[in-house]
C-alpha cells in the first residue's frame, strides 16, 4: 500500500527544513532532511563527513577524488561521492515511501518519486528577506549573509537539474508553491496539511 509523502525542495533561506519539520510533527510522521545522509553513512559504512561534503552538491567537473571503494564502478571507472551518495539516498527515499508517511525535504525527492500520493511543494521567499533571515539564524553580517544566500541557490539548482533533467525553478513539476514571507510558519503548515489530506 501506498504511503503519503510530502516532498519539499526550497530555497535558501525561506525556512523550508524548519516548515517540513513542523508539518511531520504536526501530522505525527517522519520527517528526514540531513538524516538521509546519517542513514546512507550507517547503511554504507561511510564516514559521515564524506557525504556531508557532498550533499545536494553536483559532481565536480574537473574532477574528484576517490574516498572509497563504492566510488569504483563495475566497469572500473571512477564514480564521483556525489553520485554514490544520490544512488544510496535514492534507494533510501524509495524505501522510506513504501515504508511510513513522511516530509522529505530536498535530495531531488519529489523527482524520485511518483504516484498521486505524493505532494510536491516548493517553498521560496524574496531575495532580501533570506537574506535577513539568513543573518539572524547565522548570525553573519548582510554582505556574508547575500553572498552565501546566492552561493546556496546556486548549489542546489545546479544539483537539482544535474541529477533530474528538469530546471529546479520549473514550478510546473511541484503541486504547491509558497512564498513563505506572506504567510506564518503556522498558516503554512495548515495550508500543507490540508493539501496533504485531500491529495
Amino acid at each position: 500500500m501506498s504511503k503519503r509523502i510530502i516532498t519539499i525542495n526550497r530555497m535558501y533561506g525561506s525556512n523550508g527544513r524548519m516548515i517540513g519539520k513542523a508539518l511531520a510533527e504536526e501530522m505525527g510522521i517522519g520527517f528526514y532532511d540531513r538524516e538521509l545522509i546519517e542513514m546512507a553513512s550507517n547503511q554504507k559504512q561511510v564516514p559521515l563527513h564524506q557525504f556531508a561534503e557532498v550533499d545536494e552538491k553536483r559532481p565536480s567537473p574537473w574532477g574528484f577524488p576517490i574516498d572509497n571503494e563504492l566510488q569504483i564502478g563495475v566497469d572500473r571507472y571512477p564514480i564521483p561521492m556525489n553520485d554514490v551518495l544520490f544512488g544510496i539516498q535514492r534507494e533510501i527515499i524509495l524505501s522510506l515511501s513504501d515504508k511510513e508517511d513522511c516530509v522529505i525535504v530536498g535530495r531531488c525527492a519529489n523527482h524520485v518519486l511518483s504516484g498521486n500520493n505524493i505532494l510536491r511543494v516548493f517553498i521560496y521567499a524574496p531575495f532580501d528577506t533570506r537574506v535577513k533571515t539568513v543573518m539572524g539564524r547565522l548570525d553573519r553580517e548582510e554582505k556574508s549573509a547575500r553572498k552565501l544566500v546566492k552561493r546556496m541557490d546556486k548549489e542546489r539548482r545546479a544539483y537539482y537539474e544535474f541529477f533530474t533533467d528538469q530546471k529546479w525553478l520549473d514550478m510546473g513539476q511541484y503541486d504547491l508553491c509558497i512564498d513563505s514571507s506572506k504567510f506564518s510558519q503556522e498558516e503554512i503548515v495548515q495550508i500543507l496539511k490540508e493539501a496533504a489530506e485531500k491529495k
